[in-house]
């Protein structure tokens, strides 16, 4: 025992020591305190000031009241009686003892006299600067001052929690100016001091990130996975023993919270391991927290299960009664896996026979957002919309869904199937068999192994042994084949590759967790009931399908909760767990050396090599294949894709959201707002907000999911036939890897090149191959899932981004693609066109073409009838005729357009004629029209088309006129590089930089979007590239201050209000006029390092919570993404309101698709909903928001720069820009809005 050690022993008394002793006394522990020399001097001065503590209250007179006596009786007494669990006599006090104190125990002294001096100068400050009104109204509001000795006094006289004592009773008005200083600051109006109050819904408690950073950080989450795996793996001691590792510290005990206890006990109670029950409780008063209903549950549930006398029951319901806690909702709250809740019951109907569960009764909860209560009032209901397939047809559906997702990956055939097969191809495959055999067969034992290794580690500390134990061998052997396989040629990161397996490891686990707490067979049961309001032979019915899946639900209350509270694998976890596969890939997978050169000596080489490489100036690992792994694939030429199996699109409709938690796909994990790695504030942030808040924007992304497609099958031959034959890079099907550049080693005119020449030659070929591949890879996926899907309909389940914009879940193949992409789409359901349906076909396809954007509706009619023989010819020859569908701007839309007006016009009765096409009306540079309605700016609407107008108006040609008068000043004024821009100013040059200006786009991002533009420009001259582009943004930038100056000033306010808010250590939180709550993710980066024998990876997180705010990041994106919060909720609204009036309805952001029949109700219905929309008060709603959440707490000190930028604070959020003189009605009667 180390002297240290033995003299805290000795302080502690001859009572600790055999303790000490007993759990210090072996060489791996005295090795670990070798190593942790800061935790044990951290651990020691706790000891020491306890004992400390005990020996001053022995010496002490103090006299106790029989009240203090009775709150602290122990959660414990309980477990005595029940468990007999041995407790060790607390030592005792020697009197007489005259030691001298040793150089510890003065040090001690030291540092706690210094503490409190600290403790107590601060104190007074806070104190001095709460006096006034604040204590006045304090004590009015009925405040009670604790003991001097209790733990309230206690935690109140602590800094973290001392301004506590200053805050006001929700519902009063702080005093703004009571701590004012008297010079230098501005003071605050009366009306002001009326809108910053603490509203009851919006009380400010603690700064979200101080509040919840601690519990959600990398190495709680892995706390928290490690011990779920260990229960749901059944071994539940080490679970145990790892809980103990962290507990018995008490510098590592503050990672625990009140979830991991709760964890171990429903291991325990499952088991009807009472002692160990017991002992966690013990655990639970030492950590200093309180037990909960989940904690409680377990208790009974274990009392159920073991021969419990009842007084014990009886006790144990005392305490939980003490604790506020119902039975009730005891029951109701924990999650009923199983016999859980026949256990409880079992457990307090021996003290209460006669207990009975309430009913649970499903209780309708309203929307409580005021814009959306209209829709939701049952008087205007209508019957929900019926799909084209019988009830039987969807749930056979559902059946080939459940199946898909529980195998989690999807294998079919690749579009290039069609291809002749070689005799070398033959071989290939043949040769490939026999090395994945063998490889399969290496790398299981290579994975036993490791396992084994891991499993012999030392117990207590988190190490990856359980999360390689939760899948079956062969999965994580299958997992690694299929990495190896999808490896391009020019290789991987390795952070990515890591991360990518680290990913299917917990999503298989996932999966595999709901299949065994029979999560999947309540599903089914529920979702077969669910088609009745979808299917067109069911009755009708006005519930919408988050309505209606809830009260399917409440009616089969048994079985496990479908709210996914699966605990998340943190992202330097799931590295870790991926750096260790991949090291093992790395290691064992071996190739002959001679497979393509048999005359060579045979060697076992690696396939896989891990080398270095700079991106960006950084040195990154890669994973590359070897050549011969890299021409065997090749010359194989394998035609099977594998995928996971959310990568592919529903073949059924999703399961509605009701949860933040739950919906979209039936098994895997799927979030309702997506976020980076590592981000976990916006799912605490949706977790925390009423559900009521949440109803309009789940129902809106079902409405989105709920639109059945199909495959357009007349465009996806062509494209097919084209990618096959080396594709066509105009028409963005791009060529494969062969058709590649080969570098040359002479100039054009034929002299060599130098060596720096070459290598910058070889460089460009390099990257320009793995662009060729990327972009081949992309669109062979594209098309073979498009191929697999057939004529099968299908579904896109959505979700959203933190700003609240909605996204396709299926990654690779949507409507949100490209050109090509939505081309290959249709709606499943077809509408007849009706009297004007083929006019708006005509009108739809002109615009594709981008040619006639300046003309009217009516011109663009008669365009489109004077090309009628452009348009036949290319339905009927597109790659034999003119061609003339190849010209246009978006091409492959063009083509199907053309091909859906041959349809019709052909028909016996075009207006009879049933179509599926989807039909686009897009917003006029939607970003500005929010802009322009925000500030009621009459100048900047009509530049965007809320005003009505015969034509429309483009917002970037009039941005290039301008541009273009400022050009002929300066050139007049012999400015050269004007006179050199003469004739070269147009509306594509200008147009991406006013498009993306709104979005937050500066002046050097706008720089290199002209910059970009003037080099497509044939005949410019290319050496006046930089300037002319430093040169036109100024431009821009200034003719867009002087055409939208409304838009500027709303813009600078929302930038400056973030950049006050960030210098205070918050980050921007709004809530849109839906009721989504937002938080914008922009921390300072955080770098942790995880390490492994390969490579040690550098994790770097810009979206920590726990970190200080990025105040540049925090402003730049709040007006960007404010905008793009209103955008979201304009299209959320125009979903619903569609549905309301029976039409199909998706959208691309701000680009609204419905049949060619209902073009003209969706536009009624889009402008309505803007106009209801901009007629709350937004900014003002927003001003109120920030004020209650950001300034309703003062500063502490009364003079300083923190109470000065409080004050500007203040001054700025109360001062909304003000708005012209727009009247917004008149959005109602313009046609170019979205057109």
């Amino acid at each position: 025992m180390s002297l240290m050690k033995l003299q805290g022993a000795l302080l502690r008394g001859t009572g600790s020591l055999r303790l000490v002793v007993r759990s210090h006394s072996s060489a791996r522990v005295k090795e670990e305190a070798r190593r942790r020399w800061v935790y044990e001097k951290a651990e020691l001065f706790e000891v020491l000031e306890a004992r400390v503590k005990q020996l001053q209250a022995n010496n002490a007179c103090e006299v106790v009241a029989p009240e203090a006596l009775k709150s602290g009786s122990s959660q414990t007494t309980v477990w005595k009686e029940a468990a007999s669990i041995r407790k060790e006599p607390a030592p005792k006090h020697e009197d007489g003892t005259t030691s001298r104190p040793s150089r510890w125990m003065e040090k001690l002294s030291k540092e706690q006299s210094m503490k409190h001096t600290r403790l107590l100068r601060l104190e007074a400050q806070l104190l001095a600067a709460g006096k006034g009104k604040t204590q006045k109204e304090g004590r009015a509001a009925g405040w009670e001052e604790s003991p001097p000795n209790s733990p309230q006094k206690r935690r109140a006289s602590s800094p973290a929690n001392f301004q506590c004592k200053t805050k006001a009773k929700k519902g009063t008005q702080p005093n703004l100016n009571s701590r004012a200083p008297k010079e230098g600051l501005p003071e605050v109006s009366e009306g002001l001091r009326e809108r910053v109050q603490i509203s009851e819904d919006a009380a400010e408690k603690l700064p979200q990130e101080a509040e919840e950073g601690s519990r959600h950080g990398n190495v709680q989450l892995s706390i928290l996975a490690y011990l779920d795996c260990c229960l749901f793996l059944g071994q539940t001691e080490r679970a145990h023993k790892c809980l103990r590792f962290y507990h018995r510290s008490h510098t590592r005990r503050k990672l625990l919270d009140i979830q991991m206890y709760n964890r171990l006990l429903h291991g325990y109670a499952k088991k009807g391991a009472l002692n160990q029950v017991g002992q966690l409780f013990q655990y639970l008063e030492e950590a200093g927290l309180q037990p909960n209903r989940e904690s409680y549950a377990a208790a009974l549930e274990c009392m159920g299960r073991a021969d419990v006398s009842p007084q014990v029951i009886s006790r144990c319901l005392q305490h939980l009664k003490e604790g506020g806690i119902q039975l009730e909702d005891l029951c109701s709250t924990s999650q009923p896996e199983g016999d859980k809740v026949q256990m409880a019951l079992k457990a307090i109907r021996m003290v209460k026979p006669d207990f009975q569960l309430p009913p649970r009764a499903h209780q309708e909860e309203r929307c409580t957002v005021p814009l959306s209560q209209d829709f939701y009032r049952k008087e205007k209901r209508v019957s929900y919309p019926k799909l084209e397939y019988t009830a039987e047809d969807l749930r056979k559906r559902f059946r080939e869904q459940l199946q898909m997702e529980a195998s989690h990956t999807v294998t079919i055939e690749s579009v290039e199937v069609d291809k002749p097969l070689t005799k070398q191809a033959i071989k290939a495959r043949q040769l490939l068999a026999v090395l994945r055999s063998r490889w399969q067969t290496a790398l299981l034992d290579s994975f036993q192994a490791s396992r084994f290794r891991l499993r012999l580690a030392a117990s207590g500390r988190l190490n990856l042994y359980p999360f390689l134990c939760v899948l079956k061998d062969k999965e994580y052997v299958d997992i690694l084949m299929q990495s190896v396989s999808s490896l391009p040629p020019q290789g991987e990161s390795l952070l990515i590759l890591a991360r990518g397996l680290g990913t299917n490891v917990y999503n298989k686990y996932v999966i595999q967790k709901k299949s065994q707490s029979r999560v999947m067979e309540k599903i089914q049961k529920i979702y077969e009931s669910y088609v009745q309001l979808l299917a067109k032979d069911t009755p009708l019915d006005h519930y919408l399908p988050r309505e209606y899946w809830e009260r399917l639900e409440v009616e089969l209350s048994d079985g496990p909760s479908l709210v996914d509270r699966d605990c998340l694998w943190p992202h330097s976890l799931l590295v870790q767990l991926g750096l260790h596969l991949v090291e093992m890939l790395v290691q064992v997978l071996k190739i002959e050396s001679n497979l393509f050169t048999p005359d060579l000596e045979p060697k076992l080489i690696p396939i896989l090599y891990h080398v270095y490489s700079f991106r960006s100036g950084r040195q990154i690992g890669f994973i590359r294949p070897h050549p011969i792994l890299s021409r065997l694939f090749s010359v194989a030429a394998e035609t099977t894709l594998t995928f996971d199996s959310f990568v592919i699109p529903m073949l059924c409709p999703p399961v509605p959201w009701v949860s933040p938690a739950f919906g979209a796909y039936l098994l895997s994990p799927t979030k309702l707002m997506r976020c980076v790695d590592g981000a976990v504030q916006h799912q605490l942030l949706l977790e925390r907000c009423p559900r009521g808040n949440l109803f309009t924007v789940m129902d809106a992304l079902n409405q989105l999911g709920n639109c059945p497609w199909k495959i357009n099958q007349a465009i996806l031959e062509v494209v097919i036939s084209i990618f096959n034959d080396k594709g066509n890079e105009k028409l963005a099907i791009p060529p494969p890897p062969s058709e590649a550049p080969q570098p040359s080693k002479f100039t054009p005119s034929g002299a060599p090149l130098t060596k720096s020449a070459l290598k910058r030659e070889m460089a460009q070929c390099r990257k320009k191959a793995m662009e060729m591949f990327s972009l081949r890879t992309d669109t062979l996926y594209k098309l073979s899932i498009a191929k697999h899907l057939g004529e099968r309909a299908f579904w896109f389940p959505h979700n959203m981004d933190f700003r609240g914009r909605t996204y396709p879940c299926p990654p690779h193949f949507n409507h949100l693609g490209s050109d090509l992409t939505r081309a290959i789409l249709l709606f499943a359901e077809g509408k007849p066109l009706g009297p004007r349906g083929l006019d708006w076909l005509k009108i739809h396809l002109v615009n594709l073409t981008g040619l006639k954007k300046k003309d009217s509706l009516t011109g663009r009619l008669a365009y489109a009838n004077g090309i009628m023989g452009d348009i036949l010819d290319s339905a009927d020859y597109p790659l034999t005729g003119r061609k003339w569908w190849m010209t246009v701007d978006e091409p492959w839309q063009a083509l199907a357009c053309c091909m859906e007006i041959a349809k019709a016009t052909r028909a016996p009765d075009p207006a009879a004629y049933v179509s599926q096409f989807p039909v686009h009306q897009d917003g006029s540079c939607n970003g500005l029209q929010h802009y322009a309605a925000l500030g009621r700016d009459v100048i900047g609407a009509t530049s965007v088309n809320l005003m009505p107008c015969d034509t429309p108006q483009d917002v970037y040609s009039a941005v290039a006129q301008q541009v273009e008068v400022f050009r002929k000043r300066d050139a007049e004024q012999g400015e050269k590089i004007a006179q050199v821009l003469e004739g070269f100013i147009g509306r594509k040059v200008v147009k991406q930089t006013v498009m993306t200006v709104v979005y937050g786009v500066t002046r050097y991002g706008g720089r290199l979007q002209i910059e970009k533009r003037l080099k497509d420009i044939e005949g410019f001259p290319q050496e006046f590239v930089w300037e002319a582009s430093h040169y036109l943004v100024q431009l821009v930038f200034s003719s867009l201050k002087e055409m939208f100056s409304g838009t500027r000033e709303i813009q600078s306010w929302l930038t400056e209000t973030a950049r006050f808010i960030a210098k205070t250590g918050r980050t921007v939180e709004w809530v849109t006029p839906l009721g989504l709550p937002i938080i914008q993710p922009y921390h300072r980066s955080k770098r942790k390092m995880v390490n492994s024998s390969m490579q040690s990876v550098n994790l770097k997180s810009c979206h920590d919570s726990s970190q200080k705010p990025d105040t540049v990041k925090q402003k730049n994106a709040f007006p960007p993404n404010f905008i793009h919060s209103l955008d979201s909720a304009h299209m959320m609204l125009t979903a619903l309101h569609c549905h309301r009036q029976g039409l199909t309805f998706v959208s691309v952001h701000d680009c609204y698709w419905t049949h060619a029949l209902t073009v003209d109700i969706m536009n009624q219905v889009c402008r309505e909903q803007f106009v209801e929309l901009h007629s709350q008060p937004i900014l003002q709603n927003l001003s109120t928001f920030l004020l209650q959440k950001y300034c309703a707490h003062w500063p502490t000190q009364p003079r300083g720069k923190k109470t000065l930028e409080y004050y500007q604070l203040v001054q700025l959020l109360s001062k909304v820009p003000k708005t012209g003189n727009f009247d917004l009605q008149k959005v109602k009667e313009s046609t170019y809005f979205f057109s």
